[in-house]
């Protein structure tokens, strides 16, 4: 160092040897978080599919897969929970991203529940999301609020992937950059947007000495089924075949894999799904369309993740990245023969900016492959999703594991690799402790599930309810309050309900429940039902006769 420098320093009150290293790279690693959005538990090819997700197919054969992780069964309490760590409830998100009139269910984040934004950026990390939030509609709640350096996305649940096509009566697709209102450029597609301006979020924090924490959180395969026609055509015919075949399918893929564990009982089959052979022709056509819709989807996800991991490897970052990929439910049910939802307001046809097609019961039955029931029921099809975390310096290639984890378990994971310390006070605010366990000493080998030292994993939201404690569970679907009982150790797709010989069970984990709801602040859905409840109140496939 030149002496003018040194004493240049010196007048400035800036040690020379702090000079020399303050700009040196932070050592402790990125974090990539991807959540999708209504992705089935058997919708990519590492767990079972023939959608071709092979970018994503990597992150598995490279590092671990989790055959048991769960979320909150819909969109905004998932949300919740995986942003602070928290029950849904403990967050303030308890039902969904409305207020109603209780701490518990106000429908936004509370300040004694950090966000990892906070949290990581309060350790030196630079932090960043693309894609949706839902979890705080006001402003104040927003992610640049709530501890993110950067945002670009959407603030509510749902929107178009196109903005006013060819067909033109679409609504403009609003988003926000940074707390500033924009709308997607017409010749743009969203899951493009999302991860363009992830990608552009990199290049500049790269500048700095910082790691970063980025949040990917897209909203595809999420209705409206709307896709680039290129991607749709790489599945024309492909599921001509229809469910009942391509369920086969899967679940046969899975056994090879190693994903279904052959011990394990598998879901009986939807009765209110209709035989593939029992549909006309012309109805057959339509459910072709949305299922290659659908495909189209998550395969344009995984290309992203491709464009993304690109990228990271040309800023020289990928050596030092944890990713990890997740869902935040099951496939969405709630058809059965005559659709109870409202009339679908078509413009154009399936795929296209004007269109509003689902994804609907039949398809998510093979989605959620090998489990029971759909989105918003505590059964495993609803709260089971894929977890695949990639990190070649910690994870060993090719290793699938039990694991057990469950949301609430990442924000300790990603706050033990970064040594980010979860403070009792902030800004004044006593916050609300951590009842997770990090997820490392499972996906780097040590441990084959989380250790929870004898705590259960809890679950409510919409009158829906379970309790998961070492192989046992129990579970009740609103309005019935009686608890079901299986063991999942041999029937996970919960086909035998052993309540009535395992009273001493039933009791056990009720009693647990109770004391969890009482402590976390849940109450009695009858007594806080909207007028409206968002989310149809799905039900066992095999509470009702079939529709056909």
């Amino acid at each position: 160092m030149k002496l003018s420098t040194f004493f240049s320093l010196a007048l400035l009150g800036v040690s020379p040897v702090f000079a020399q290293k303050k700009n040196a790279p932070d050592p402790r690693p990125n974090i990539i978080l991807v959540m999708v959005d209504d992705l089935g538990y058997s919708d990519i090819g590492a767990y079972g599919s023939e959608i071709k997700t092979p970018n994503i197919d990597q992150l598995a054969s490279e590092g671990v897969r989790f055959r048991e992780f769960y979320n909150n069964s819909i969109c905004a309490p998932t949300r919740a929970s995986l942003i602070t760590g928290q029950y849904p409830h403990k967050a303030g998100v308890g039902y969904f991203n409305v207020n109603l009139g209780l701490p518990a269910y106000q429908g936004y984040l509370n300040k004694e529940s950090l966000t990892f934004g906070e949290v990581l950026r309060n350790a030196g990390y630079s932090t960043l999301l693309s894609g949706k939030w839902h979890v705080g509609n006001d402003s104040l709640a927003w992610p640049n609020q709530r501890g993110f350096d950067r945002f670009y996305g959407f603030i509510n649940g749902a929107s178009n992937y196109f903005d006013i096509g060819k067909y033109g009566n679409g609504p403009k697709v609003e988003l926000v950059e940074d707390n500033k209102r924009i709308n997607l450029p017409p010749d743009k597609y969203l899951t493009d947007e999302i991860t363009d301006h992830a990608i552009s979020f990199l290049e500049e924090q790269s500048k700095t000495a910082k790691p970063f924490f980025l949040y990917l959180a897209y909203n595809a395969p999420h209705w409206p089924l709307q896709a680039h026609e290129a991607d749709i055509a790489r599945y024309k015919g492909r599921y001509s075949i229809g469910w009942d075949s391509l369920r086969q399918e899967r679940l046969r893929r899975q056994e090879e894999l190693g994903i279904a564990d052959p011990k394990q009982a598998v879901a009986q089959r939807d009765p209110d799904v209709p035989l593939w052979d029992n549909v006309p022709y012309d109805e057959k056509l339509l459910w072709e369309r949305k299922m290659e819709i659908y495909a189209a989807m998550v395969d344009r996800v995984d290309q992203n993740i491709g464009k993304l991991r690109e990228r990271l490897k040309a800023l020289k970052k990928d050596d030092n990245t944890l990713i990890i990929f997740i869902s935040d439910n099951g496939a969405q049910g709630g058809y059965a023969g005559a659709s109870p939802r409202k009339p679908q307001r078509n413009s154009g046809p399936a795929g296209t900016a004007g269109s509003y097609v689902y994804q609907d019961q039949p398809w998510a039955y093979v989605s959620n492959t090998p489990h029971s029931a759909y989105k918003n029921n505590m059964h495993e099809g609803g709260i089971s999703a894929p977890f695949i975390a990639w990190f070649p310096k910690q994870i060993k290639a090719g290793t699938i594991v039990k694991g057990t984890g469950h949301l609430i378990d990442l924000a300790p994971t990603f706050y033990d690799l970064a040594k980010a310390a979860y403070p009792a006070l902030m800004k004044g605010i006593n916050t609300n402790p951590l009842p997770g366990k990090s997820l490392l000493p499972v996906m780097t080998g040590k441990a084959e599930v989380v250790d929870r030292g004898g705590e259960p994993i809890f679950w409510e939201r919409a009158g829906n309810r379970a309790v998961r404690k070492g192989k046992w569970k129990i579970v009740s679907t609103f309005p019935a309050y009686k608890w079901e009982l299986y063991d999942l150790e041999t029937d996970r797709g919960e086909t035998t309900d052993i309540a009535a010989s395992r009273t001493d069970i039933v009791n056990e984990l009720s009693a647990d429940y109770t004391r969890w709801a009482e402590r976390t602040g849940v109450v009695d859905y009858e007594k806080i039902k909207p007028a409206n409840p968002i989310g149809a109140q799905a039900t066992r496939p095999d509470r009702r006769p079939p529709a056909f």
